[in-house]
């Protein structure tokens, strides 16, 4: 059978006291919703809908990208219920089989939902349901002598027996189209709050004899839903704490488990160390016997091996080949690439820039739209002077070339291999290999000057 998911993401979220809708909270550096979505494509889903109502616009803005072509964003113009949100989506469904799923659930597992759409087939729909050792607020899953699943029975409405009874709805449910379009016609709003419910399709399916197949997940984290920040707060660090999991099973020492973040994707080679604080976002890759030092940001980078990337570092698009140092309080930006055995050191900004194998970049320096050679050596407080106020500008620095401190680099200009700049230069002008270039002010020495001296306070 084919699949449809359709994903309810009409409300307002009011319990965040945000002007942002719900889903479009983050968990792990993506919007909730973008987990469920994912999650969701995991699956070999032919179509997701999208359900939305309250910031309609800016989900779907949030959404839409050439790589989620796939979406089908339906509009619940007032959010009368889950069966009035689902109904939305039903015209464009297929004919195999439907899961709905909620766009403020974010950690429910592809596995847990593929043995709930395992159950489904004409003559059965599937339920989603979960146990729980405090399961009070929660609908209660009735079930008759033989265990079968009945009906659910919401918290408010049940008697002292049916609240003792610890297996809960999670509202997560599956069925054949056909079945939600014999059901959904039937719902009623004849309750207290007016609104159309998808959990009354579970009596109209045992009265006529559909039988309702239950799954669980693993945890019951997977299902927990996120109304407030504290319950975002929660599921990060649930998210996290299965990151960090992972990845110490892969054999990554972590300093501290519950002082981790990743946001993205984090790949790790043999005998990685990162400590404390460190925040992992966008697609990273650790190779072989790296160390991360503490309170790092480490964004879009492939690290290669043996690189040692040390405290409140931030990287960000930057390529290291192997064997590299980084840091203290060092700064790459987009387009940095180190070879093996460079040194960018403490205070040192970089962007776009290619670092040759073995040179230097030690303290205090700003290296911006620059090929540096082999070997070379650059200065405390050196800056490459890349921009001209309208356009930038090239440095290009050869083999083995030394850069004094405090030098000035004026692009477009290249210092040629192996030559010298004396420090406090501004080089305007290219440099020949091996020559020596001193561009600064000639020094003046007085003898015996006096220095000026305080003026005595006048009174007033």
């Amino acid at each position: 059978m084919t699949l449809d998911v359709v994903i309810l993401a009409a409300g307002q979220g009011t319990r965040m006291r945000s002007a942002r809708p719900k889903v479009l909270h983050t968990l792990a550096g993506k919007p909730m919703i973008r987990h469920v979505i994912d999650t969701a494509a995991g699956l070999g889903a032919e179509r997701l809908h999208v359900v939305i109502g309250y910031g309609a616009d800016q989900v779907r803005d949030s959404l839409t990208s050439p790589a989620n072509d796939g979406l089908r964003f339906v509009v619940q113009a007032e959010q009368k219920g889950t069966g009035h949100a689902v109904a939305q989506a039903l015209d464009g469904l297929g004919d195999g089989k439907v899961l709905v799923l909620y766009g403020d659930v974010p950690l429910i597992r592809r596995e847990t939902l593929a043995s709930l759409l395992d159950e489904v087939d004409e003559a059965r729909m599937g339920l989603l349901t979960v146990t729980l050792a405090d399961p009070n607020g929660y609908g209660r899953i009735k079930r008759d002598a033989e265990g079968r699943a009945m009906a659910i029975v919401e918290h408010k409405d049940a008697n002292d027996a049916e609240r003792a009874i610890d297996e809960c709805n999670t509202g997560i449910m599956a069925m054949t189209a056909a079945q939600l379009r014999r059901w959904l016609p039937r719902l009623s709003a004849d309750n207290a709050q007016g609104e159309y419910y998808l959990t009354d399709v579970i009596a109209m399916a045992a009265a006529e004899g559909t039988a309702i197949a239950t799954a669980q997940p693993a945890a019951p984290v997977e299902v927990e839903g996120i109304n407030n920040r504290l319950q975002l707060a929660r599921l990060e660090r649930a998210y996290q704490h299965g990151e960090a999991e992972r990845l110490m099973g892969e054999g990554v020492a972590l300093a501290d488990p519950a002082r981790f973040d990743v946001r993205g994707s984090l790949r790790c080679g043999c005998d990685v160390e990162i400590d404390v604080g460190c925040v992992f976002e966008g697609e990273v890759e650790l190779g072989d016997g790296v160390r991360v030092g503490p309170y790092c940001v480490i964004r879009g980078s492939r690290i290669g091996p043996g690189s040692v990337i040390e405290a409140h570092s931030v990287l960000d698009g930057a390529v290291l080949d192997g064997d590299s140092q980084v840091g203290p309080f060092a700064r790459l930006r987009p387009g940095t690439h180190l070879a093996r055995r460079a040194k960018v050191g403490n205070f040192v900004e970089t962007k776009n820039a290619e670092v040759g194998e073995g040179a230097k970049i030690n303290h205090l320096s700003y290296v911006g739209d620059a090929r540096l050679g082999r070997e070379v050596n650059v200065g405390a407080g050196t800056i490459t002077c890349n921009y001209d106020g309208a356009n930038k500008h090239r440095t290009v620095i050869g083999d083995a070339a030394f850069i004094g401190s405090n030098t000035a680099l004026v692009a477009p200009v290249q210092v040629g291999e192996g030559a010298t700049i004396g420090a406090g230069s501004t080089i305007s002008k290219d440099v020949e290999a091996g020559a020596l270039a001193v561009a600064r002010g000639r020094q003046v020495s007085k003898a015996d000057w006096p220095r000026p001296q305080k003026l005595p306070k006048q009174d007033h």
